[in-house]
């Protein structure tokens, strides 16, 4: 893949990021069409839920093995695959005549798009082994990751007014049919880096059911309540899972996760920023999202042009501006830059009224937020890489996906029973509707707010310059 000329490798670039913002486009672009699906397939409340846990379930468990699949078997074959199962699950969920169609579709979706996001970085971090070049295609495919969640909002609000429900899903196929035809094209086939090599089946087996199962608990915690006996019997039989995990990695002589990668700093410092950070957006995605519609009235389509604002600084941050930011001044300042806008934001979110306005209370934040994401994206995933060898890159992009996921998914069950419990007391005391869900928008907006500072201070403490051994260019991609 190295030997492609600067042309191809950025056209790969391109069909890679197309790629994989298919994947995170589902994560929300389904969001505003449940009430249709709803009422097409005759959901319940309760199981109108499983078109989204579904997909974060299988999503969410299968990204590290998804990884360490692409190093054994190769990245591009891999990568093949998970677009090819990605196009064909969404015909299914497009075209889904039943309730457990869609629900089953959504699911291989999730296992699908766990394959592609797990490999995606690894393949653009080995095209890219100029320091300058790396960081701008950071940069683009950093907004990819960022600005899609806020894109598919805007871009299921379009397709649900104007089609139907169907078409957020069948929008997929061509756009998978071309990246596999492109990919095919464009991407040599490469023997895995560790080819031969015995896959962990006992250590991808336990760390998939205690990724599945934290999720699993996660997304049904308000429901099911924090403190039932399901919830604590899911989170402590994941717990157990996992520590039988970490015992079979530390004596199985061809592990799925060779334990010693968490010596890896920045690695370990890039996971745990993930995991704050993905935290504070779900409290912005989603939540901002319901504060807009329930609150203040907004359509779906009109939810999407709200947060458009910050899908466009993303944009210009990441695709140029934020590589040569990298370049001058490392990863860690505009890391720890990044993520205090973000906390900003957050805080300023914290105080819109009940009866708010677009000007007043939603341009600003939606504005100190896009440029936070669109600075800090970068940095976080060139420290996640930086000291990997190119053997375990994959492994690694799992290992922060990973982090993304696990921390989104748990940030928005625990923000989100925030924001209820508070609506809940404000509506016993006697507040008005709107009153009472502001109050609990405000205070899942602050609590995100002060995830987002934790980020930035654990990136200022413990993030260092990569190692000696980096590719020439590279090292000067940290401070």
């Amino acid at each position: 893949m190295t030997t492609l000329s600067s042309r191809s490798r950025w056209l790969t670039l391109m069909v890679l990021c197309l790629g994989d913002l298919m994947i995170v486009l589902d994560t929300t672009i389904v969001t505003v069409a449940l009430p249709s699906i709803q009422g097409d397939l005759g959901f319940t409340d309760t199981g109108l839920v499983w078109v989204i846990n579904a997909y974060m379930l299988t999503f969410g468990g299968f990204l590290l093995l998804g990884g360490r699949l692409g190093d054994i078997f190769g990245n591009r074959r891999l990568f093949l695959i998970g677009i090819a199962g990605f196009t064909l699950a969404s015909v299914a969920c497009g075209l889904a005549p039943s309730q457990g169609v869609l629900v089953a579709a959504r699911a291989v979706q999730g296992f699908a798009g766990a394959v592609v996001s797990a490999v995606a970085l690894s393949l653009i971090m080995n095209l890219f082994t100029d320091g300058a070049e790396r960081a701008k295609a950071m940069g683009i495919f950093g907004f990819v990751m960022a600005g899609g969640g806020s894109l598919g909002v805007l871009l299921g609000g379009v397709l649900t007014d104007v089609l139907s429900w169907n078409a957020i899903f069948l929008v997929n196929v061509p756009v998978g049919i071309a990246v596999f035809a492109l990919t095919v094209k464009l991407l040599r086939a490469e023997a895995g880096a560790s080819a031969g090599v015995k896959i962990d089946f006992a250590g991808a087996a336990t760390v998939t059911l205690a990724l599945m199962l934290a999720v699993y608990a996660t997304v049904n915690g308000n429901e099911a309540g924090w403190g039932s006996p399901q919830t604590l019997g899911f989170l402590g039989a994941a717990a157990v899972l996992f520590a039988a995990f970490l015992v079979i990695e530390s004596r199985i002589a061809h592990p799925l996760i060779p334990l010693g990668l968490f010596k890896l700093r920045n690695l370990s410092t890039a996971s745990v920023v993930g995991i704050l950070w993905s935290t504070a957006m779900f409290a912005f995605s989603f939540l901002s999202a319901l504060y807009l519609q329930l609150v203040l009235g907004y359509t779906p389509l009109q939810v999407g042009l709200a947060v458009l604002p910050a899908n466009l600084l993303m944009g210009a941050f990441s695709i140029g501006l934020s590589a040569k930011i990298v370049m001058r001044f490392g990863i860690r300042g505009p890391l720890v830059a990044g993520m205090l806008l973000i906390a900003a934001a957050l805080i300023a979110f914290s105080f819109a009224p009940a009866d708010g306005t677009f000007l007043v209370n939603i341009l600003g934040p939606m504005v100190v937020l896009g440029v936070g994401v669109g600075i800090a994206f970068n940095p976080v995933l060139l420290a996640a890489m930086s000291d990997v060898e190119p053997s375990r890159s994959g492994l690694a992009s799992g290992v922060v996906n990973t982090a993304f996921m696990m921390g989104g998914s748990l940030g928005l069950a625990v923000l989100a029973s925030l924001a209820s419990g508070r609506t809940g007391t404000l509506a016993a005391a006697g507040a008005p509707a709107a009153e009472a869900l502001t109050g609990g928008y405000q205070l899942a907006f602050l609590v995100g707010a002060l995830f987002a500072l934790a980020a930035a201070a654990i990136g200022a403490v413990f993030l260092r310059k990569p190692k000696d051994a980096a590719p020439a260019g590279e090292a000067v991609l940290a401070h």
